[in-house]
């Protein structure tokens, strides 16, 4: 296809259990087979972008790496991947993890490479779905018919090209046994879900599932650590009380001047 336009979608096994490198990656990490994949990973990409070179093809190209959801250690199989990790962090300062409704399970590595270096060294924080790669990249090539099939898709290719740093408005989540989660501008809503509060084959990974509404300011709390639900409801419990108690000191007046 080097003559014609193509489209390749590369999707690996490699960090995925059980985690099986070739022989010419086995122990190179010293973090077990989780990081001898992990290496294996970046080789792959780098074979396909010197095959893209060496083809005249990589400054006609687009490339976009990312991840289909959050980090795990251990998933259930004993190849030390959670005793060799080390002082690293796969979720960094976030909460949960894959299979999770918090943001480590859900909020995934993007990196996109324009043959023009358009916005080369760019960090966005702008909100994008892969869901939304359908509809904006059939625009990207001028297929634009696909935003009257696809209603989940949006067009976000000026976020992917760098040019809006906010992207979609909202974005809705499940996790691996739900609950539906609303994110919207800086605010994540999780409902609530009476489920287990760790994965329960094994990862020691928050699952996010709460009995309770959960409610976080993803802008000011990051980490999650904050539920601003148990807050709201506090305030409109106090102020409830409290308008009770001007109710019954108003009752409590006019049944004294009654008697007066």
């Amino acid at each position: 296809n080097q003559a014609a336009p193509f489209f390749l979608f590369l999707s690996t096994h490699d960090i995925h259990v059980p985690r099986t490198a070739n022989k010419m990656f086995q122990g190179k990490s010293k973090m077990g087979p989780r990081g001898d994949v992990i290496l294996q990973t970046d080789w792959t990409v780098g074979q396909v972008m010197e095959t893209l070179k060496s083809q005249n093809l990589l400054d006609n190209t687009v490339v976009i790496f990312s991840s289909d959801n959050g980090p795990v250690l251990d998933d259930g199989y004993a190849d030390q991947a959670r005793e060799l990790v080390g002082e690293h962090k796969p979720s960094g300062d976030l909460r949960g993890g894959k299979y999770s409704a918090l943001e480590g399970g859900t909020k995934v590595p993007l990196i996109v490479r324009w043959p023009d270096g358009k916005s080369k060294g760019t960090i966005s924080n702008a909100m994008i779905s892969q869901v939304d790669f359908l509809n904006s990249l059939g625009h990207l090539v001028g297929v634009n018919k696909i935003s009257k099939d696809v209603i989940d898709s949006q067009n976000q290719l000026a976020t992917l090209l760098g040019d809006d740093k906010v992207g979609r408005k909202s974005l809705v989540q499940e996790s691996f046994l739900g609950p539906i989660c609303l994110v919207e501008g800086d605010w994540k809503y999780i409902e609530p879900l009476d489920g287990p509060k760790l994965v329960p084959w094994g990862p020691i990974i928050d699952t996010g599932f709460r009995g309770e509404p959960q409610l976080y300011n993803l802008k000011n709390d990051p980490e999650e650590q904050e539920n601003l639900a148990k807050k709201s409801q506090l305030q409109n419990q106090i102020s409830l009380e409290k308008q009770k108690a001007v109710y019954a000191q108003e009752k409590a007046s006019r049944a004294a001047e009654t008697l007066r």
